[in-house]
């Protein structure tokens, strides 16, 4: 076993507080937040179950939180209001609070406005 191995191998939860495995190799029944989602699932209010560390050199480890596969929940169904809110906020971020245009695009944070607004010297260059 390696050293880097035998770091992230902590099963009990006695050097990390909760089980923790190295990476990929985690036993069966765990999942993290993606792959729950990619089943159709959510954690669904339960604690972090486990962990899965890569280490890394010069900065501290990778670390993905598991969940327990037999205690999530299915994800909930987008209902018409969630889909209108949705499609609201998105409309809002395309959107330019100097010339009102919708843009075609979410407008950069760090714009604040559309590009035409933002470089309008440019824009009559071209």
């Amino acid at each position: 076993m390696s050293y880097a191995y035998g770091k992230c191998f902590d099963p009990t939860g006695a050097r990390h507080g909760i089980p923790t495995f190295p990476w990929r190799c985690a036993p069966d029944g765990y999942a993290t937040f993606r792959q729950l989602r990619a089943r159709g699932l959510r954690p669904g209010g339960q604690p972090v179950a486990a962990q899965v560390l890569r280490p890394r050199y010069r900065r501290g480890p990778l670390v993905a939180y598991l969940y327990r596969l037999d205690q999530a929940k299915k994800v909930r169904p987008m209902t018409p209001g969630r889909w209108a809110a949705l499609t609201k906020a998105n409309t809002a971020r395309r959107t330019c609070p100097e010339c009102g245009r919708d843009a075609g695009y979410v407008i950069p944070t760090s714009l604040g406005v559309c590009v035409p607004c933002a470089y309008p010297e440019e824009q009559c260059a071209a």
